[in-house]
């Protein structure tokens, strides 16, 4: 499948938003109903899509307004991180993490009318619960501001 296969693919799949404005709500696995498990398990971005070659799954979508800013978060899993045998470092998934952000979460929140200023975007090497410590996991994250329809590196 093309790149672009994949990203129509992807996009057809979102249909009902991630949350409202005003608080946080989780979509994906163990997220909110059927919709949340369709999103999770129907929008895997195959490995040619990605720069580095790996596989990933979205997790969840988390959408969340802290003082007046609205974060959609895209929490994907990533087991080709793994400090453990796995075969993608951090610079080479840098730019998986930009294209997650371009062809992924921007169309979401675009199509789904979610007003994000900012997404993050994280890669998993395993499941790890939203806001708690793994220290057996290696997640990488990356923050990108919404600006003029394309995510703009926030350099954390």
């Amino acid at each position: 499948m093309s790149e672009s296969a994949a990203i129509r693919q992807m996009r057809g799949q979102a249909t009902r938003p991630a949350a409202s404005v005003g608080g946080a709500r989780k979509w994906g696995r163990g997220g909110c109903g059927a919709a949340g498990a369709m999103l999770s398990a129907a929008t895997p971005v195959r490995a040619q899509t990605l720069p580095s070659g790996q596989s990933v799954e979205l997790q969840e979508v988390i959408v969340e307004e802290v003082s007046g800013r609205t974060t959609a978060r895209f929490r994907f899993l990533a087991p080709a991180i793994a400090r453990d045998g796995g075969t993608v470092r951090f610079a080479e998934a840098e730019r998986d993490m930009e294209l997650l952000c371009e062809a992924v979460a921007l169309p979401y929140v675009k199509e789904q009318s979610i007003p994000a200023q900012s997404v993050v975007i994280s890669l998993a090497d395993r499941e790890v619960e939203f806001g708690t410590a793994n220290p057996e996991a290696t997640q990488f994250f990356e923050a990108y501001r919404v600006e003029n329809d394309i995510c703009v590196w926030e350099g954390l």
